[in-house]
């Protein structure tokens, strides 16, 4: 039985108009440019950093 994953994609800058500890928050999840994707663990933890920066990312359960 695999793990459950989350497909977590940056759907809006996380550069100039939000909080520097957001775009920290983007970068740890892997996700640098407007686009990017990243296959993340769906864990509290990581779940918790989705929810930092719900209004920058889209969330897709796999």
């Amino acid at each position: 039985m695999a793990d459950k994953t989350l497909k977590v994609t940056l759907i809006h800058s996380a550069v100039a108009s939000v909080k520097k500890d957001q775009t920290a928050t983007c970068r740890a999840m892997g996700l640098r440019k407007i686009g990017d994707t990243s296959v993340l663990p769906d864990n509290p933890s990581v779940r918790g950093m989705i929810f930092k920066v719900k209004h920058l990312v889209a969330v897709e359960e796999n």
